[in-house]
């Protein structure tokens, strides 16, 4: 398994991943909507002891998820990418904005999820898994 990198736009994070990202969520809960500019993001659910910054120190945006829990967005402070969100209540696990990547392997996107508030104009692919709101977090490997 290759070492995955990324990091934000301007450089100024940097991280490496140390797990093998097979399948990818698209979130599109009005969280995410906002928080991407877009119809939302799409995530690898990761271990947080995976993910190790090597560069820089993201900063911390806390609110209320469209699930009514606490959910930390974390995102670089000088160019605004966002980079990844944690549960409050499962600290140990992270979701990766997969768009952060330098070097993706072959990954699928199997899964929708706050597809009640998705975009009308954003596409999904009817052979991929869609779930109205928020399933439960897969477990920690």
């Amino acid at each position: 398994m290759p070492t995955l990198t990324g990091g934000c736009l301007c450089g100024a994070i940097r991280y490496t991943v140390d797990a093998d990202i097979k399948e990818l969520r698209a979130c599109h809960c009005t969280n995410c909507q906002k928080g991407s500019g877009a119809g939302g993001s799409v995530n690898a659910m990761l271990p947080s002891a995976a993910v190790k910054f090597t560069k820089g120190t993201p900063k911390r945006y806390t609110g209320i998820a469209d699930s009514g829990r606490t959910l930390h967005r974390y995102f670089c402070g000088d160019c605004g990418s966002p980079l990844y969100s944690q549960r409050e209540t499962t600290p140990e696990n992270l979701a990766l904005r997969i768009g952060t990547l330098d070097n993706p392997g072959p990954m699928k996107l199997v899964a929708h999820i706050w597809t009640k508030s998705a975009r009308s104009w954003d596409h999904m692919d009817p052979g991929t898994q869609q779930i109205a709101g928020q399933p439960d977090a897969p477990p920690a490997k």
